[in-house]
């Protein structure tokens, strides 16, 4: 039901703001006729964007528009998890809760629910979504993305942007390569072989191409010691990009250009955003694109290559015709100005996909039930409304957020929705946990709260209750024009829950029975006291947007039976991932990938390290059995797995089925690598057939002599399963 109405809420868009795709030769065909009508001034202002500080900018980029041609300012905004620095959107379930849905379908709807708001906004560009692999699990800005995983990264990116673009919104992919820690951003150099950066970095942006992406945004890090922004190797004609068969534009991180404008125009950049300098730099093409192109240094061939690259995608979404003129102002934050003309994006169908992938990202890492002769839990989940008659509430991260509190980084006050920085959302319409369980509890039991973070307080609130719900969280951000939030500069300084979270759950676990624990994170944190017997249920909850509270009671009380799956491991320590961020240096270092292809669960195989939670992991509130596993060779090299699922349990529910794959010894791959998951609705005694397609590039690996997939001779093993430690069915492939 919630689909449907999201499916008419979508069909009502098309239909009120027709607008015709085009082929890209099409495309660069009417581009090009009208940059045959074009003066220098106004290429100009088409690859440059119009300044950080320039009062006439309504957006967080823009360029200059040609009235005469019909060519307006071209509007990009921030970001990931939907519309930055505006009033009347939606803040949608971050990167890291889309992948925790393993659900291609909610993947896609949420991109398409975020296109059709920037769309009505008047927002050309889409600045996302984030593909910058989770390298380590303390990396600032993790949480924009998909994980540590290139291939749930890559059905990330591929989902989002055809959501995204399917209602004629451009998206832009970022940020092109390595950008994976917020210390040292603007200059560190990301470094890599050329297997590594294939297979693990570059592997989600050749899954944005083939989604068509028609744009890529360039990263403030150097990448093996050039700037990404001026890396012919990334960028160039030869480049990563253009090889892979990328039709859009390039652009610039806010100021990540150096050196001359001759080396950025001619090694790939297309514009230059915000197009002046911003301290950290910016301001290569307005200080110098005019002269090196009088010099002769940029050829005018190549001007028109860049004009042409940035208005074809405006022509292939057929952003030409029919297109909303930009109705909001970015600079006014505060929806005040008459440049904001107040109009509201948001829809019932947004809020219910919305509320839909907080349920469905919501991973139940632990439930100890305990029922009573009718069926109704007594301990742990679901909960039966009424069963408990005394409740506790207890933490700051269940209650209201202070609004604005992310956009700068000023602190992380009550429940954390989302991360701080430039992929932060809007506050106001969040829903929190205590207003959402409060509601749903209402006069059927006595509520007590505790919402600050004093353990002496939690323990009082929750001692002898039915049930104590508690929350904590752990909280990260961009590094930059952002401020440090307790003590964290983006980057988080260790893997603890903030406020000395961990120690407060103990505290009240002490005193109550049946203690449930929900942590709100933008990546794995330390769970050590997991194991203790009043802790009987936990939620990791991830950066789940708006819907938080109400999506969560859902969970809580079965009316959505949980099917998340954590999109990274949960280890005891941080050593266990195997690698580190930086933090001091005597200048900009060289941070060198020497793990290679061993990131989060592929060190942990390898090291035989046994994480408290695995990457894959998440309970149902019922129980589900594979069998007769069958592999079949299809056309082009791809085989078809299949096998049935059955649920054995009593609460209808839906799996997801994941498929990892071991290569010959002789590839020098990890043990086993993610190549596939499915979603599958399974009602009480139903059995299903499940078919998983492994393609010939899923079984291949970069080889570096060639430039290209090859796929290894000899025995591959297949694993289906729960998890990557839950294998239930194996198989071989011998080609």
């Amino acid at each position: 039901m919630i689909l449907a109405g999201f499916v008419f809420a979508s069909l009502l868009l098309s239909q009120g703001n027709a607008f015709v795709t085009r082929s890209w030769d099409e495309s660069y065909r009417l581009a090009n006729n009208v940059i045959a009508q074009m003066t220098l001034d106004e290429k100009l202002g088409i690859v440059i964007g119009t300044g950080q500080l320039n009062s006439a900018r309504r957006c967080v980029g823009d360029t200059k528009a040609i009235p005469r041609l019909g060519i307006p300012s071209i509007c990009m905004q921030d970001g990931p998890a939907g519309m930055r620095l505006v009033k009347n959107v939606t803040a949608y379930p971050t990167g890291v809760n889309a992948a925790s849905t393993f659900s291609r379908r909610l993947m896609r709807a949420r991109g398409v629910a975020i296109g059709e708001e920037f769309r009505a906004k008047g927002a050309h560009i889409f600045l996302g979504p984030g593909l910058d692999v989770m390298r380590n699990p303390k990396g600032g800005r993790g949480w924009e993305s998909f994980g540590p995983d290139p291939y749930l990264n890559g059905e990330g990116a591929y989902e989002t942007i055809v959501g995204v673009q399917s209602v004629g919104v451009q998206a832009c992919a970022k940020h092109l390569l390595g950008n994976n820690q917020e210390h040292w951003r603007y200059g560190l150099s990301s470094n890599m072989d050329d297997r590594t950066t294939h297979e693990i970095y570059f592997y989600p942006f050749l899954r944005s191409i083939e989604a068509d992406v028609t744009s890529v945004m360039c990263a403030y890090n150097r990448f093996n010691g050039t700037s990404s922004c001026h890396n012919e190797n990334l960028i160039g004609p030869n480049g990563l990009m253009q090889k892979a068969g990328f039709k859009g534009y390039v652009i610039s991180d806010w100021g990540a250009t150096h050196d001359g404008a001759a080396e950025n125009a001619n090694n790939g950049l297309d514009m230059e955003q915000p197009g002046d300098n911003i301290v950290i730099g910016g301001g290569v093409f307005a200080g110098g694109l005019r002269r090196a192109l009088s010099s002769g240094e940029v050829s005018q061939d190549r001007l028109n290559q860049m004009v042409a690259r940035i208005l074809a995608p405006w022509y292939h979404l057929g952003q030409d015709s029919g297109f909303p003129e930009t109705n909001f102002d970015a600079q006014r934050r505060d929806g005040t100005g008459p440049r904001n003309l107040g109009v509201n994006v948001r829809s019932a169908a947004h809020t219910a996909i919305n509320k839909e992938i907080v349920s469905a990202s919501s991973v139940l890492l632990k439930n100890a039930r305990v029922t009573n002769s009718a069926g109704q839990s007594t301990r742990g989940l679901p909960l039966t409304r009424g069963v408990a008659k005394t409740v506790a509430i207890i933490g700051q991260d269940a209650k209201m957020p202070k609004l604005d509190c992310n956009e700068l980084g000023e602190c992380n006050e009550g429940t954390m929705v989302v991360g701080w920085g430039s992929g932060s959302t809007l506050l106001d319409h969040v829903v929190p946990p205590v207003d959402a369980l409060t509601a749903h509890i209402g006069n059927t039991a006595t509520i007590t709260t505790s919402l600050t973070m004093d353990q002496n307080n939690a323990a009082n609130a929750a001692r002898g209750k039915d049930v104590a719900f508690v929350f904590a969280n752990a909280m990260s951000g961009e590094l930059g024009f952002y401020n440090v939030v307790h003590g964290n500069m983006g980057d988080r300084n260790d893997l603890a829950l903030w406020w000395k979270g961990g120690s407060m759950i103990e505290r009240v676990a002490a005193v109550c029975n049946n203690t449930i624990v929900v942590i709100h994170s933008v990546g794995p944190v330390i769970l050590n006291w997991s194991d203790h017997p009043n802790i009987t249920a936990i939620i990791y909850a991830g950066a789940p947007g708006e819907q938080t509270g109400p999506g969560l009671v859902d969970v809580l009380y079965g009316l959505y039976n949980p099917s998340g799956r954590l999109p990274f491991s949960i280890a005891d320590n941080e050593a266990a991932y195997g690698t580190e961020i930086v933090y001091n240096s005597l200048g900009f270092p060289d941070i060198n990938h020497t793990e290679k292809l061993l990131l989060d669960y592929r060190n942990m195989d390898d090291k035989n390290i046994t994480p408290r939670f695995e990457f894959g992991f998440g309970l149902s509130y019922t129980t589900f059995a594979y069998s007769g596993l069958s592999v079949s060779a299809g056309a082009n090299g791809a085989y078809s797995l299949t096998f049935s699922l059955r649920n054995s349990g009593s609460f209808d529910g839906t799996e997801k089925p994941q498929l990892y794959l071991g290569y010959p010894a002789s590839a020098g791959e990890p043990k086993m690598v993610l190549r596939g998951f499915e979603e599958v609705d399974v009602t009480v005694g139903q059995t299903k057939s499940v078919t998983v397609t492994l393609d010939r590039r899923g079984m291949s690996i970069w080889d570096t002599p060639s430039q290209s997939y090859v796929r290894p001779s000899g025995t591959f093993t297949v694993y289906i399963g729960a998890s990557i430690k839950d294998i239930r069915l194996t198989g071989t492939i011998v080609v």
